[in-house]
């Protein structure tokens, strides 16, 4: 891929019956880092088997180091992680690089799409 891009797909098992809180901050939170220039999306779920998770996906432009450089370090980043304290029980990260996708146009593939008819 030409432009480097990173995902972070993150899983909050929400307090018992914070989830609809937990969800207003969370929403809160993709409004302000939706405008910011590396952001590309984020997707909410619920798990259906997990009625108090939630998860989220998120597509960045750049790297898991320019990420924590440049966008963890925001302000109201800041303010939504002291909320956290009150309203979740774990959350757990894990850093993605996608490398092809199907049926989106996020990740912009078309180096592979190139190399395929090559």
């Amino acid at each position: 891929m030409t432009n480097q891009q990173v995902q972070l797909n993150i899983r909050f098992k929400a307090k018992p019956g914070k989830k609809e809180e937990f969800r207003k901050e969370l929403f809160s939170l993709i409004e302000e880092m939706s405008s910011e220039k590396a952001f590309i999306s984020a997707i909410v779920s619920d798990n259906l088997d997990q009625p108090d998770e939630l998860l989220i996906y998120e597509t960045w432009k750049g790297t898991r180091d320019s990420w924590l450089d440049e966008e963890f370090i925001k302000p109201y980043r800041k303010d939504y992680e002291v909320r956290l304290d009150d309203l979740i029980v774990e959350r757990s990260v894990s850093w993605l690089q996608p490398n092809r996708e199907w049926g989106s146009h996020i990740t912009n593939d078309t180096e592979y799409e190139f190399n395929l008819k090559v």
